[in-house]
Formats: structure tokens, C-alpha cells, sequence
């Protein structure tokens, strides 16, 4: 895992480019020490998560599953006891996560494309559960981030046949955001994430929360929590550079807070 800081922006790139990116014990780690340290740092205000090579990430490493049929539920305990505190960190963070896709994102790779906020993807990447290969269910967040995104026919109609999505069709779908050809989807995630760094990241995590919870919440529950969030922001600093800004008819300059 390259962790890589540039102003306000951290990029997290997995580099197993000869196995895919599939997330082994020693990947998951990384990455959850990577998630820490970015988690950790109040001048990181968009994140980047990238592959290396020719895929975003290709799942869990089911060769170490393979190693030892008997044991293989211990790894796949192992890997979640690491990956999972990372998740619940990633959409905890106020900072936005952009996706930058490449290739194939399969299993956990794709539960990680689903928790993203924005997905930049080349127009010949493919996106695919691949549990029923394994006879195994997603993981990383996947059953509720898929469905979030997906609806539930799509999720279970992918689960059940295997089905892979083309670029297009999850465009079409809500999963991805953007597609271009594959050499230009690091430079414009990059872009992207750095000009939403600029943004006020405070009222961007209070956005992320309401949508999270807008598909089970009653109405009235929904307005009492824009209310509060709303409430909050207008608090911030950022709120009061905004409403300077644009009374003032020049553009905002937020610092996240």
C-alpha cells in the first residue's frame, strides 16, 4: 500500500499490481494503517483510493484461503478484523472518498468502490461480486453499500448469476461517477479529489450522513436531521466564509472546518 500526501488530498494505492491487488493480511494491514494515519490527520480533506497495474483490487487473496481448506474461515476472520475498523473509519472521516478504477473490481474491491463518494472508472473496467464463485457472501461493507447504491434486484441478481457490470452499465446503475479512457483515470481522480479538497469538508461528511440514512428514515425523521445538521453547519467557519462569499459575489475559500 503507497500512501501518498499531496496538500489536502492522501491517495491510497494498492500495489499488488502481479496478484491483482487481491487484499491479503499484510495488504489489509497496510491499508488499515494508511486509513489510521489519514483518519488521524485534520489537514486531509479528500482521499484517493487507487490500484496499481492492471486491476483496482481483484477481492481477497483466496489462494491464502486455499492454503489450508480447514483454516481458510480463520483467514477469512483475520482479514476482516482488520478491514472492517478501516471501513467503518473511511466513512466515519468527513473527508469525501473518490475511487479511481482501473480494470477489474471484484468482491472486496468492489465493496470498496460502492463506499466511495465519487467513482472515477476507464470505460473498460468491469465490476463483479464473485462470491458465488467461492461460495462466499460480500464483505467490506458490501451488502449494505451495494444496496445503497444498486437496489436490492440488482445486488441479488449479481450475486446469484455472478453477473459482472460494465463501465457503462454502472454508470448507468449509480455506481460509477465518471468514465474516461483508462490512461486518464488517475489524472482526473486526481483532479477531481484535489478540487474537492477545496470544499467544505465538515458540511460534506454531514451531507454523506443524511444520505446514508435517507433510504430507512420516515420523512419527518429526515427533516428533523436536516434540520440539525443544517443547524450545525450554519455554525462553522465555513458556513460564514460561504455566506461572506456570496454576498461579497467572490469565490469562497473553506478550510474544512
Amino acid at each position: 500500500m503507497k500512501l501518498t500526501k499531496t496538500g489536502a488530498v492522501a491517495e491510497l494505492r494498492f500495489n499488488r499490481p502481479e496478484a491483482l491487488n487481491a487484499l491479503s493480511l499484510p495488504v489489509a494491514e497496510a491499508f488499515a494503517a494508511a486509513v489510521a494515519d489519514v483518519a488521524g490527520d485534520p489537514e486531509i480533506r479528500a482521499i484517493l483510493l487507487s490500484g496499481e497495474g492492471r486491476a483496482f483490487v481483484a477481492g481477497g487473496d483466496v489462494s491464502a484461503m486455499a492454503a489450508d481448506p480447514a483454516r481458510g474461515h480463520e483467514v477469512v476472520d483475520a482479514l476482516r478484523a482488520v478491514l472492517n475498523p478501516a471501513i467503518l473509519a473511511l466513512r466515519e472521516n468527513d473527508a469525501p472518498v473518490i475511487a479511481a478504477v482501473r480494470g477489474v473490481a471484484a468482491g472486496a474491491g468492489l465493496s470498496l468502490v460502492a463506499n466511495a463518494d465519487v467513482v472515477v472508472a476507464d470505460e473498460g473496467a468491469t465490476f463483479v461480486m464473485a462470491y458465488d464463485q467461492v461460495a462466499g457472501v460480500p464483505d467490506c461493507g458490501g451488502s449494505w453499500f451495494l444496496t445503497h447504491r444498486l437496489g436490492r434486484a440488482r445486488v441479488m441478481d449479481m450475486m446469484l448469476t455472478g453477473a459482472p457490470l460494465t463501465a457503462i452499465e454502472a454508470q448507468g446503475a449509480g455506481l460509477v461517477s465518471r468514465l474516461c479512457p483508462a490512461d486518464e483515470v488517475d489524472g482526473t481522480a486526481r483532479a477531481l479529489a484535489a478540487r474537492v479538497a477545496t470544499g467544505p469538508t465538515a458540511s460534506f461528511g454531514r451531507f454523506r450522513r443524511l444520505i446514508d440514512a435517507a433510504p430507512h428514515s420516515m420523512l419527518a425523521d429526515q427533516l428533523t436531521a436536516e434540520r440539525a445538521a443544517f443547524v450545525a453547519a450554519a455554525q462553522s467557519e465555513d458556513f460564514r466564509e460561504g455566506v461572506a462569499a456570496f454576498t461579497a459575489r467572490r469565490k469562497p475559500e473553506f478550510k474544512g472546518r
